[in-house]
């Protein structure tokens, strides 16, 4: 899940067509002062950290964007605001990075969790046919057994994906359901299960022990599972990520970040304070509905997107 060539070039073109209303709105504030060279007056340095919060960059990644960004164009004088802001971003989101690929185990799990809304069947299904696209054999496990219409939903992306499905009764425990899941998967000899959680609010502290009880039974029931977990967080509700992720990484330990719904908000700044201040790497971002509509993260592509 890497991009290079021709497929840099698309997924420049996607989150730039994505992050569009992101973007908009910072250049409406800052026409003026993007193209500038050299030192900034007081007046500029605050139209851009206000232009900044607009987007939900928040105030500490702000502060610490524009400082980096003032250090570059300290070093070169030739360097405008706006490429010595892309920049920084680009270092900044460039610390904080992870490949989703699976790889180094058989079965290759992955655990896909976040709250209501947030995308993750959709998400799940969309990397399943990623992975039967390549040439894996892939089981999703639909562990959201709360949700009346999860498993369907999932059946209808499996089909698409060319995947196995392993679902439990509406109401089941869906502990029991991925351990079923595994088992399964270790007797067909299959490359790659993604499980599918439910969807749950990080303030309810039984759903989110049921993560970790999800997790143990991972790490019974195939060595060394999970091998990634993934947090799905919703572009398009800005700062308010930040806690949901803070909460789920207090419970179980988060591989990489996916970032859905980006060609949808003006919020698209949070992606840098979701990576400053959480120090969690971000793999994948969601760009729409479609089955294609996803990415590997690339911080340089994001960054010119942004800016």
């Amino acid at each position: 899940m890497s991009a290079s060539g021709a497929d840099r070039s698309s997924l420049f073109g996607r989150l730039r067509d994505g992050l569009q209303r992101t973007r908009r709105q910072l250049g409406e504030r800052l026409a003026n002062v993007l193209g500038r060279r050299g030192d900034l007056d007081a007046s500029a340095l605050e139209r851009l950290e206000e232009a900044l919060l607009e987007a939900d960059v928040g105030p500490t990644t702000a502060g610490r964007l524009v400082a980096r960004a003032r250090g570059r164009m300290d070093q070169d004088p030739a360097l405008d605001l706006e490429a010595a802001l892309e920049a920084a971003a680009t270092e900044l989101l460039a610390s904080h990075r992870a490949d989703l690929s699976p790889r180094g185990a058989k079965p290759w799990v992955a655990v896909v969790l976040g709250v209501n809304g947030c995308g993750k069947t959709t998400l799940v299904g969309k990397l399943a046919a990623d992975c039967a696209r390549h040439g894996l054999s892939t089981m999703l496990v639909a562990a959201d057994t709360f949700r009346a219409a999860a498993a369907e939903q999932l059946m209808v992306w499996a089909e698409r994906a060319g995947a196995t499905v392993v679902r439990a009764r509406e109401g089941g425990d869906p502990a029991a359901v991925v351990h079923d899941g595994l088992e399964a998967s270790r007797a067909r000899g299959l490359d790659v299960v993604w499980i599918d959680t439910a969807g749950r609010l990080h303030t309810k502290r039984n759903l989110m022990s049921e993560l970790e009880k999800i997790v143990r039974v991972c790490g019974r029931s195939v060595p060394g599972a999970p091998h990634h977990t993934l947090l799905v967080l919703d572009a398009t509700v800005g700062q308010n990520s930040l806690a949901q992720a803070r909460t789920f990484a207090e419970l179980v330990p988060i591989t990489s970040i996916a970032i859905n719904k980006l060609d949808g908000t003006a919020r698209g700044g949070a992606v840098l304070a979701i990576a400053d201040e959480l120090g969690l790497p971000i793999s994948v971002v969601g760009l729409g509905e479609g089955i294609d509509d996803w990415a590997a993260f690339d911080p340089e592509a994001f960054a010119r997107g942004l800016f």
